[in-house]
């Protein structure tokens, strides 16, 4: 029996709902490189894997292209209650940090894709990126069991943070991390 992404997702964010992790950064020695994705969980200290989504309009866009820049990447879902308190601060950051330093790529694992997430963005008034994981592929390579999680990637391309669940990404504590992030 093969099981739909989306179900797989919401059992695995079932599960794991009460997974927390601290605002801390967590910095590897020396980054490791992800081989080829074969553990399909991505740690702190590994090269975060590149991929390509595609946008609300249809653009193309790869997490490579953003090198050089500090990227908060969450995976979410619409349907998903954290996942919707979490965005009005992700904005907010969003709106008051330099993009020549800073981007948030949100990744929505909703597999009717477009027909959900564009009125969901219009509604809750979103101008970062939200790219496409339909097939929750990208999710999976990430080891994204649970959502909202969300990877700080440094400027090298570097995971220097994995956070489970709902942050309010507005508060002091977030804006140290991302700040600490940018310096490096």
């Amino acid at each position: 029996m093969k099981l739909h992404p989306a179900a797989l997702v919401f059992t695995f964010m079932v599960i794991g709902a009460l997974c927390t992790a601290p605002f801390s950064q967590a910095e590897s020695p020396k980054p490791k490189k992800h081989p080829g994705f074969e553990r399909g969980v991505v740690q702190v200290g590994d090269e975060a894997p590149n991929f390509m989504l595609r946008d609300l309009t249809g653009n193309v866009m790869s997490l490579s292209q953003l090198r050089g820049k500090v990227v908060l990447l969450n995976f979410w879902a619409t349907w998903c209650g954290p996942c919707r308190v979490e965005m009005p601060a992700m904005e907010q950051l969003y709106r008051t940090l330099p993009r020549k330093e800073f981007e948030i790529l949100a990744v929505s694992t909703d597999p009717q894709g477009t027909a959900v997430t564009r009125p969901f963005q219009r509604e809750m008034g979103l101008t970062f990126p939200i790219l496409h994981d339909s097939e929750y592929r990208v999710g999976l390579t990430y080891g994204a069991r649970t959502i909202p999680i969300t990877f700080m990637v440094d400027r090298r391309g570097i995971v220097r943070q994995k956070i489970f669940g709902a942050r309010d990404w507005d508060s002091p504590e977030a804006r140290d991390l991302i700040h600490e992030l940018m310096k490096s």
